[in-house]
C-alpha cells in the first residue's frame, strides 16, 4: 500500500466517522459532547495532557473507530478526569487496595482529589468502597485475576460510590 493510498484512506475514514458522530449527537447542542479524538479512546488514555499525541495515537491505532465508538455509545467514559482516575488506580492499585482496607491513606486522598470529591464526602465514599472491596476479595477467583482486572473492578466500585460526591 503506498503513502497516497494510506492518506486517502485515513482522510475518508476520518470524514465518515466524524459525520456519523455528528448525526448521532443531533439531540444535543453542537459542541456539548466530548471530542472523540482528544478525549476518548486509546489516545486519551495514553496522552491525557497532550492533545496532538492523543489524536495521532487514535488515528494510527484504528483510524479513530474506538474513540468515536466511545464518544457515541458511552460519552461519560471520555471525561478526562475519568481517564486520569483510571490510570491512577492502575498505577497505584496495590497501595489503594491496602489503604482501602485501612480506611485511609495518601493514595485514597489523591484519587478522590482527582475525582474532585469534596473532603466532607470522602469518608462515606471510602467506607462504601471499603465494604464493596471486602465483598470482592471474598469472591472465588479474585486472587487469580490480573492487576488490570482488579483495577477495573476497583474503578467501577469507586465510580459507583462517588456518584453523589459533590465537586
Amino acid at each position: 500500500m503506498n503513502i497516497k493510498h494510506s492518506l486517502l484512506s485515513l482522510v475518508l475514514a476520518g470524514t465518515a466517522l466524524s459525520m456519523s458522530a455528528a448525526t448521532l449527537a443531533e439531540t444535543k447542542p453542537v459542541g456539548s459532547g466530548p471530542n472523540p479524538y482528544v478525549n476518548c479512546g486509546i489516545g486519551a488514555a495514553l496522552f491525557p495532557a497532550t492533545h496532538w499525541a492523543a489524536v495521532t495515537s487514535n488515528i494510527i491505532w484504528d483510524l479513530g473507530t474506538t474513540a468515536v465508538t466511545s464518544a457515541t455509545s458511552s460519552p461519560e467514559t471520555c471525561n478526562k478526569r475519568n481517564v486520569q482516575v483510571a490510570q491512577f488506580i492502575l498505577d497505584t492499585y496495590d497501595n489503594l487496595a491496602e489503604e482501602t482496607a485501612q480506611g485511609q491513606g495518601e493514595h485514597l486522598s489523591a484519587m478522590l482529589e482527582i475525582m474532585a470529591c469534596q473532603q466532607s464526602a470522602q469518608p462515606s465514599v471510602i467506607s462504601a468502597v471499603r465494604g464493596q472491596m471486602g465483598q470482592q476479595i471474598g469472591v472465588a477467583g479474585y486472587a487469580e485475576q490480573t492487576k488490570i482486572e482488579k483495577a477495573a473492578i476497583y474503578y467501577d466500585l469507586v465510580n459507583t460510590a462517588a456518584a453523589n460526591c459533590a465537586a
